[in-house]
This record gives C-alpha cells, sequence and structure tokens, in this order.
C-alpha cells in the first residue's frame, strides 16, 4: 500500500482549473519530487493533497485513507505536515516558541521531542532563544523544517525549500531534507532547482500545463535530454 496516493486530481481556483488530472505515488520513507514550469500546477497539487484546496475530481488516499477535501488540521494529525514556501514560521517569535507551536495539535508531553529536533538541528540549539525575525531565509527554513517535525510526520510535503536561498544555504537544506528522510520520514517536495531534487529524490514527477508529462526514478529524469532541455538549463 502506497503511504500518499493522489489519483486523478482536478482542482484549481474559482472558475481556472490547474490540474486536469494528475496522479501521483509516494511509497513509505521515499524521496519524491515533483518540478515542472511555473504555472505547471505544482503548488496547486500540494495544497490539493493538504486540504487547503478542495479537489473537483479525483481522490487523495494517505496510509489507505480517503482524506480528499478533509481539513487541513485533521490531516497533520494523521501523520501528513506541509511547509509552504513563504511565511512559514512566526518572525515574532523565538526559535524554540516556534517549535512548541508546531506541537499545537499534540496532546502529550512534547518536549522530548524538542529534546530530538535540536539533536537534529543543532544549530537551530545554540540560537534557541532568538527571534525568528532576525534569522536569515536559510535559517528559517530549518526553523520551519523543524516545527513541521514535531508532529512526528510519516510524510512531510515541503513547497519550494530552497526559492531565495544563497547557494551555501540551498546546500545546507538539501542535506538537512537528506537527513530527515534517513530517519523514516518521506518527503514530498516541489523544487524548482530541478537538478538538485532529482538527483536526491528516488523518483520524480514532470508537471506541464496541469498534466503529467513524465515520470520515473530521479536520476532516470536526469539523463533525459528531453528533461535536460525543458527544465535543467541543458
Amino acid at each position: 500500500m502506497s503511504l500518499l496516493a493522489v489519483q486523478g486530481i482536478v482542482a484549481g481556483y474559482g472558475q481556472t482549473e490547474i490540474l486536469h488530472g494528475v496522479s501521483i505515488v509516494v511509497e513509505p520513507g521515499e524521496i519524491v519530487a515533483i518540478i515542472g514550469p511555473n504555472g505547471s500546477g505544482k503548488s496547486t497539487l500540494m495544497k490539493s493533497a493538504v486540504g487547503l484546496l478542495r479537489p473537483t475530481g479525483g481522490s487523495v488516499n494517505f496510509r489507505g485513507e480517503d482524506i480528499t477535501g478533509v481539513a487541513p488540521e485533521n490531516i497533520v494529525r494523521k501523520g501528513l505536515c506541509y511547509v509552504p514556501q513563504s511565511s512559514n514560521v512566526f518572525p515574532s517569535l523565538s526559535i524554540h516558541e516556534n517549535l512548541e507551536m508546531g506541537a499545537f495539535v499534540r496532546t502529550d508531553d512534547y518536549r522530548p521531542r524538542i529534546t530530538e529536533i535540536y539533536d537534529l538541528f543543532p544549530d537551530l540549539a545554540s540560537r534557541r532563544k532568538e527571534r525568528a525575525s532576525r534569522l536569515s531565509g536559510g535559517q528559517r527554513q530549518m526553523v520551519a523544517l523543524a516545527r513541521a517535525l514535531m508532529l512526528n510526520p510519516v510524510l512531510l510535503l515541503l513547497d519550494e525549500p530552497s526559492a531565495g536561498l544563497a547557494p551555501m544555504m540551498v546546500a545546507s537544506v538539501f542535506e538537512k531534507i537528506k537527513g530527515i528522510s534517513s530517519t523514516g520520514v518521506a518527503v514530498l517536495m516541489v523544487e524548482q532547482n530541478a537538478r538538485e531534487a532529482l538527483r536526491l529524490s528516488a523518483r520524480g514527477y514532470v508537471l506541464a500545463a496541469g498534466h503529467n508529462r513524465l515520470e520515473g526514478p530521479g536520476r532516470s529524469l536526469l539523463s533525459d535530454p528531453e528533461v535536460a532541455r525543458l527544465y535543467l538549463g541543458g
């Protein structure tokens, strides 16, 4: 049984249909990348999967359960967390307070989980009292990742995790995603840095104009001449 199975999703905004029957699958523990040009429906797909946008057709199944149209706060409790591209931290709160906010639906003692998160993100541990507003874009992205992990998700959805970051921080973010995956958490990411995303991913999907264009192992897509010409700048 697949961890996440999005089947024939049709979705959009108002009268504008963006996705025209898109399907993707994420297996337990794997990293999957979604690439494609701007306007191809990548972020719309993520929002549909996590309940922020109600599809008008198709279905979303998570851990064998139909979650199509389920409210985001209920989806989060099932083990699926989403990190948006922007506005993904509370700038007026400290790093530590942001992590506490990440545990908002937990009813148990979340303090041991914070300790685990600091072990995974030692740079955040040393600055735990600093306000998020004083952090760089890359550091904020680390806080966003760490906060999402506070709920012990089995699947993490990342929308453009490297967007707008300096090259050094891009490498750090991808390295952290690899580390998160090594703990058993599956990752589905939309990423403009297609080359790095495919290199890291077990599988990749290429979307174009709201349709599935190509699918395959990440490194196979990397070596595909059509993918290189259209999406990798070469």
